[in-house]
């Protein structure tokens, strides 16, 4: 017996599987999104959803879809309505639950539905924009903000600002609070200069420009959760046997999230949807949040992937069950790169922090694979750990020696053995991988030319205009480095 299909109409035929959906779902609009990704739904629409749950926000979102699809989707054969299955470790305690997700009102395409887009801008309830265009999303380009739509998500979202300041004859209150969550520091700023530069190059006027300096808040933001892509045939089998339908929509997230936005009591009495979960913050500040998450879970993720897919291990989990590896990864953070956050950060806060990111690394339903995370391997050693380093040895001569071990392995991963069709692989177990780094050609020639895995490190280590500093004159730390590359390369059970 084949399962129905989650929808409004299923909603109707099982109440209980969501009890009031006919309130939700009728819900106003009060959010535009641009973005249908997973991310999207599985953050800041989990939030929205929650908050209408209680009571608080009562609004629902219509969400911009970049590209449209040929024919009917999942979005319109669902009405929107989707399942997200929230899997993991939370204060020590496994969580497995899903939620039944209506906060979605509607979904237009840019290409094609464009004038109901700018309809949207119309509407006085409707006075937030959230945003998740990739990083490169947010980028000054050669726009037409008057095209059916302009190009880049800057262009539309200029547009849309236009429309809405004609609309109520740039009224204060007609104001838009403003979140992108770009992967990028100062995503707000960002935005809203490059929103100003096409107003001026469009020549759109001093009292519209004027308009968005004073009466609209863009508004920097960090999201920290992982949710993965389309889960596999075998974890939606296993799902919609257990939930009783079928859903095209699934998402899955682990249970921690985070949602730091910078903002003030105005930016709070818009986004009241805050009020129901304590993974929203709304802080003048949001700096703390990232280096956190910047310098202890991505950083301990650079300084661990490439040690532990040497070590013959493929995902995050593995590591985590690894005694060896899990020991390493464990006291890398909280013993090395916790004290050496270069920023005031309470000591007991990063502990705690910590120990919240090794719940997860050891999520069990989560396969996040070692491989990804070495991806543009150079450049986050260098953006997310290299600034530690330093500031280690800014309050210490005493060399960290989990830090070397890692970095030791970061360089062992980065020896390309094949170059074939501008791609450079690895080698581990007699077996090929992908090393995706704009650095690869660079590790490469290094590789070729150095007479030992000592010199080797040598010269990577002293180039400064590989890391805008020479790691050679931090005392003791390119010996230490040195010493875990004479150690052979380790796969399998083999010691690292």
């Amino acid at each position: 017996m084949s399962l129905p299909q989650l929808s409004p109409q299923l909603l109707d035929q099982q109440p209980e599987l969501l009890p009031n959906h006919g309130k939700l779902l009728a819900l106003p609009e009060k959010i535009i999104q641009f973005g249908t990704g997973v991310l999207l739904r599985g953050l800041p629409d989990y939030f929205v959803n929650k908050a209408n749950a209680q009571g608080i926000f009562n609004g629902r979102i219509v969400v911009v879809k970049s590209t449209s699809t040929g024919g009917t989707d999942a979005f319109s054969e669902q009405q929107n309505v989707f399942s997200h299955s929230i899997r993991g470790i939370e204060n020590g305690r496994q969580i497995d639950e899903t939620v039944i997700n209506t906060s979605i009102s509607r979904t237009l395409a840019a290409s094609g539905d464009w004038a109901d887009i700018l309809e949207c801008a119309h509407n006085s309830q409707l006075n937030i924009v959230i945003s998740n265009t990739t990083e490169v999303g947010i980028q000054l380009v050669d726009d037409d903000i008057f095209a059916s739509p302009p190009v880049s998500f800057p262009g539309k979202l200029t547009a849309y600002l236009f429309e809405r300041f004609k609309a109520f004859n740039g009224a204060p209150e007609s104001g838009m609070v403003i979140v992108p969550t770009e992967l990028i520091v100062g995503n707000g700023p960002k935005l809203k200069a490059i929103v100003l530069e096409q107003a001026s190059r469009h020549s759109l006027g001093e009292a519209f420009m004027d308009w968005l300096e004073q009466h609209n808040h863009f508004c920097s933001s960090l999201v920290d959760r992982i949710v993965p892509g389309k889960p596999d045939a075998e974890t939606v089998e296993t799902l919609s046997e257990k939930q009783g339908f079928r859903d095209d929509l699934l998402i899955v997230s682990e249970v921690y999230r985070l949602w730091a936005i910078e903002g003030g009591q105005q930016v709070r009495d818009v986004l009241r949807f805050a009020q129901a979960d304590k993974g929203v913050v709304i802080e003048p500040n949001i700096d703390l949040f990232r280096e956190l998450k910047l310098r202890l879970l991505n950083g301990t993720h650079t300084l661990a992937s490439g040690l532990s897919f040497l070590h013959g291990l493929d995902t995050v989990r593995e590591a985590m069950e690894n005694a060896e590896t899990a020991q390493f990864i464990a006291d890398v953070m909280l013993k090395e790169l916790a004290p050496a956050i270069p920023y005031d950060v309470d000591p007991a806060q990063a502990q705690e922090f910590g120990g919240q990111v090794l719940d997860r690394f050891r999520n069990p339903f989560i396969r996040h694979q070692l491989i990804d995370i070495t991806v543009q391997y150079t450049a986050k050693m260098k953006m997310r750990n290299i600034p530690t380093l330093l500031n280690h040895y800014r309050q210490s001569e005493e060399v960290p020696a989990l830090f070397a071990k890692g970095f030791a392995a970061f360089l062992r991963f980065m020896k390309p053995t094949v170059h074939k069709d501008n791609a450079y692989y690895g080698e581990r177990d007699g077996q090929p991988y992908s090393i995706r780094c704009d650095s690869a050609a660079y590790f490469d020639e290094k590789w070729k030319n150095a007479a030992s895995p000592v010199d080797l490190a040598q010269q990577v280590l002293s180039d400064v205009s590989l890391w805008d500093t020479d790691l050679t004159l931090l005392p003791g730390f390119a010996e230490a480095v040195k010493g875990y590359m004479t150690e052979p390369v380790a796969t399998g059970t083999s010691t690292l």
